[in-house]
């Protein structure tokens, strides 16, 4: 028996919203939407066009209160070959949250409050 990654989910308000930072922060491309027939929930699953690993977006259409996140200690990385490029872009979009430059790693936060951590792909 063998298990493999197939995606990991996000719950978010603001759908449209989610998937522009998605796609702007971190390219990150939407290949499958499905929406449940009586319009309840909405989900979309964004690849980066490298692994087979994506990531599900869930829209729920009675939800209005933010995710409780709790003290966010999880959170998906990122890996980038342009470590540099991609520092100044999200220092532009205003989404770095959290630095570690010992470590040479940082954080940046979507319209949700989740956490994405950035890190170089030589040390992923």
């Amino acid at each position: 028996m063998k298990f493999r990654f197939a995606h990991n989910n996000l719950n978010v308000l603001d759908l449209e919203k989610s998937v522009a930072f998605y796609e702007e922060a971190l390219g990150l491309q939407e290949v499958r939407r499905k929406q449940a027939d009586d319009g309840s929930f909405i989900l979309v699953f964004l690849t980066d066009g490298i692994t087979g690993h994506q990531l599900e977006l869930t829209w729920l259409r009675d939800r209005t209160e933010p995710y409780n996140l709790g003290d966010n200690e999880i959170h998906l990385a990122m890996a980038v070959d342009d470590f540099e490029a991609a520092y100044s872009l999200h220092q532009k979009m205003g989404c770095i949250c959290y630095e570690n430059k010992a470590m040479g790693i940082y954080f940046i936060e979507d319209p949700d409050g989740y956490w994405i951590e950035i890190i170089p792909a030589k040390i992923s």
